[in-house]
């Protein structure tokens, strides 16, 4: 009689389980869901744990088990009730009850076989169809309900334990973790591999998690286990760009099989990942393999970076032919990309007119760069700080100063004086026009707005700003100010404290500074202390050619011309395009007269090539001219005027 109770409550138990199916494939959730909740799931558990660890390993006896097991079809009625049961709440928008039912499939195969699913289990009975379903659902209906946590570490345990998951399935839920990872903003625990290999990696963050998953499906790609699947690539390109990780991607996308990507855009990617390194070479050797044999029509991103990468490093030429083409190419099409190719054009052409050895060449750059940049300018509606910059720069380098300025003004004006670089560009071009009050008072407003690490470079602008209206003391205090700060930073990174990239080389600003205190305590007859300055840029820096030249011009004020030379000649030696030691020499060996005036002449005009806005150059050299007599009388006078003008308006720092 008992016997034939347990019986009926069994039949009554699957036949709901059916009903409850039939009214969910009807579309009657709520109904479905009224019948799987007359469902007593509490009583099936334990039988339903007994049969499928009997199942999973057939060496138990009957012995083990307290009471008879279920027949596998009945575990797989029931396991389907709960699962549909988990789909009926998640219909109605109840995701948590949904994520604590479907939770319950995964809880009873765990307990039920600790180490995992037998390759083939259920199969005959859709159990272990339904238990891949469970496991791929769980995480998402913790994601829906907004439980982050819960859904990390549901997706977890969907790849670590063994579920007898089939290959396309795993690489779905790998994708889907590593999407979550990389843009839920959710920072979890680091996962706790108890069964990882000494020395193999282990991922210590989400991002690094999200990299390991991501490439893991790259190498079942190339080893055509599942479907090649674009996006994978995408996203493993922005997680090792965000986390600066630029050469392994390119190793990546090199390690990709023939035919996975298109040859352009496989280059394209590639050059992209070794410009971030600062590999240029490379990069440009991937692009011009592109723009070799493309049509340029099709190929305008990659022209507009070729033109990019020419453009950074001025030694390399082709920019300007990059960005010819891409403007050929682009006439009257988006009219922000023409601007971006006139921006670049504009700044190859005056990198051109910087090394050029022709006048003729370089006022044809010169008009010509301006004339791009204003297009940029133009196209881009006054909009873009990049193009601003560039033509305000070019302005104050050609000395049109007061065109320099407006642009410099509404830069500041459109960055909302974010960008320091700004704020310095106006400084120095006030300067230039002899405004050093207006230009102080741009240097103090930059001073308020930028954090005390960031202000190496405008209180060197201050100093010297101070120092051009002869305030030689307050500039010595300004210097001081910066020397602290300088000090204070080494002392931070000695501590590990990590500073933002793009500030100027301590050690470089260091050394500058200590230089400019040594001319300046020149300036001021104090040869004891210029003399601590130059012995604290030797401490810093052995080899400095500042340090040298600094010594030379203590020689100098101390009437001693012949050791004066000899230090020139060291701060050459160290580098040989020092400006500074080069105009230097040729004024000493002048006033000694041991050298022919031609060979003196070769000192100036090597400054000059290097830096043709020098006006003590030039005026030297017109005392050179001046020296040979009448015959040398018009060049002497050239040299005169180009020096007067260069004076009126030369900045106390140069410009770029």
């Amino acid at each position: 009689m008992v016997q034939n109770h347990n019986i009926h409550i069994k039949i009554s138990q699957e036949a709901r389980a059916l009903l409850g199916r039939l009214e969910y494939q009807r579309g009657h959730v709520e109904a479905a869901l009224r019948v799987f909740d007359g469902i007593d799931t509490s009583a099936l558990v334990p039988k339903m744990k007994i049969s499928i660890a009997r199942k999973a390993d057939r060496r138990k006896t009957r012995s083990q088990f307290d009471s008879p097991p279920m027949p596998l079809h009945a575990v797989s009625l029931h396991m389907e009730a709960i699962y549909l049961k988990s789909r009926a709440l998640h219909d109605l928008g109840k995701f948590k009850e949904a994520a604590q039912e479907c939770r319950m499939i995964l809880d009873i195969v765990e307990a039920a076989v600790p180490k995992g699913l037998p390759p083939g289990f259920g199969k005959d009975s859709k159990l272990n169809e339904i238990i891949c379903k469970a496991v791929e659902l769980l995480p998402e209906l913790w994601k829906l309900g907004g439980f982050s946590l819960e859904a990390i570490s549901s997706y977890r345990r969907s790849l670590l334990n063994n579920w007898n998951l089939d290959g396309e399935t795993i690489a779905r839920i790998q994708k889907k973790f590593a999407i979550f990872l990389l843009y839920s903003g959710c920072e979890a625990r680091p996962p706790n591999l108890h069964s990882q290999l000494y020395g193999s990696f282990a991922p210590r963050n989400n991002m690094e998690e999200a990299i390991l998953l991501l490439m893991i499906l790259l190498r079942k790609f190339n080893l055509k286990r599942v479907e090649w699947d674009p996006t994978v690539m995408h996203h493993l390109t922005f997680a090792l760009s965000i986390s600066g990780e630029l050469k392994p991607l390119a190793r990546l996308f090199e390690e990709l099989l023939p035919g996975v990507l298109d040859k352009r855009e496989w280059s394209y990617n590639v050059a992209l990942c070794y410009l971030a390194e600062e590999d240029d070479l490379t990069a440009l050797t991937l692009l011009k393999r592109i723009l070799k044999y493309g049509d340029d029509s099709d190929n305008i991103k990659e022209l507009l970076l070729a033109s990019k990468v020419c453009t950074e490093k001025s030694a390399h030429t082709e920019g300007a032919s990059y960005a010819r083409r891409a403007i050929a190419n682009i006439q009257g099409g988006c009219e922000q990309m023409a601007g971006v190719a006139d921006l670049l054009l504009g700044v190859t052409l005056s990198n051109q007119a910087r090394c050029a050895i022709s006048d003729t060449e370089r006022a044809a750059w010169q008009c010509e760069a301006l004339e791009v940049l204003g297009n940029a300018e133009k196209k881009m509606h006054g909009k873009d700080s990049r193009a601003m910059y560039s033509l305000s720069l070019e302005n104050a380098e050609q000395r049109k100063l007061d065109a320099a300025a407006f642009y410099a003004k509404k830069l500041v004006k459109l960055e909302a004086g974010s960008e320091l670089r700004s704020w310095l560009l106006l400084a120095r071009i006030l300067t230039a026009q002899k405004q050093f009050a207006d230009a102080e008072t741009i240097v103090d407003a930059a001073l308020d707005q930028t954090g005390k690490w960031s202000q190496g470079d405008l209180l060197r602008t201050k100093a010297r700003i101070q120092a051009a209206q002869g305030q030689l003391r307050n500039a010595v205090e300004t210097y001081t100010k910066l020397l602290a700060v300088i000090q204070l930073r080494t002392k931070s990174l000695g501590s590990g404290i990590s500073l933002a990239k793009g500030s100027k080389d301590d050690r470089s600003l260091e050394i500058d500074t200590w230089y400019d205190l040594a001319l300046l305590y020149l300036r001021m007859s104090q040869w004891r202390d210029a003399e601590v300055c130059v012995s604290k840029i030797r401490a810093i820096s052995p080899y400095s050619a500042l340090a040298w030249h600094a010594k030379g011009k203590l020689y100098e004020a101390k009437g001693l011309p012949k050791e004066a030379l000899g230090s020139y000649f060291r701060a050459l030696d160290h580098d040989r395009k020092h400006v500074p030691s080069l105009i230097a020499m040729s004024t000493v060996l002048r006033e000694l007269g041991n050298r022919p005036l031609p060979s003196v002449r070769c000192f100036l005009t090597d400054a000059l090539q290097l830096d043709r806005t020098n006006h003590v150059a030039w005026f030297n050299l017109g005392l050179l001219y001046k020296e040979e007599g009448v015959r040398s009388a018009a060049e002497a006078a050239e040299c005169f005027q180009a020096a007067a003008l260069l004076e009126e308006t030369t900045p106390v720092e140069p410009f770029r």
